[in-house]
């Protein structure tokens, strides 16, 4: 699997795919803080996932594959990615909200916490504010320990 980094060209299709997937897209183009990376096949996206950076601490957003893709491990790799990414410039912590992956996430480390004890830097986000539901559950993963983070600065 080849996952590289997003370009503006491929936006069109990424929101696209994550329309087909029912997530959120209204603060995405333009000037978004959403860094994005794709899988493709025979030139089209199959998969996205996104990283929306606040401090130390990050967004997992957007993980979608499209349908006739899934059951290859891309989500699996995207989200793979995306923490090797994350750790190498300092984030020590992701946090995601979800409305139908919480089995995957739980596979892959994350753990369910309360949407109060989220970093206030990512409860700031239009992701917490206003574009999931609050039914949505809050997950995190810790990428760096305290010290390790503490040592890094």
């Amino acid at each position: 699997m080849n996952v590289r980094q997003a370009t503006d060209h491929d936006l069109p299709a990424i929101l696209s795919l994550l329309d087909q997937a029912q997530l959120p897209t209204t603060d995405l183009g333009g000037a978004s803080p959403v860094q994005f990376w794709v899988t493709e096949s025979r030139g089209a996206i199959t998969g996205v996932v996104g990283l929306e950076r606040h401090g130390d601490a990050a967004l997992l957003r957007s993980l979608a594959v499209h349908p006739a893709a899934r059951g290859r491990g891309l989500g699996i790799g995207l989200v793979a990615h995306l923490e090797a990414a994350a750790r190498a410039v300092g984030i020590a912590r992701l946090v995601l909200l979800t409305q139908t992956a919480k089995d995957f996430f739980l596979a892959r480390g994350y753990h369910v916490i309360a949407r109060d004890d989220a970093p206030a830097s990512l409860r700031s986000s239009a992701e917490f504010k206003s574009l999931c539901p609050a039914s949505a559950v809050c997950m995190a993963r810790r990428l760096r320990s305290e010290v390790e983070a503490g040592a890094g600065r």
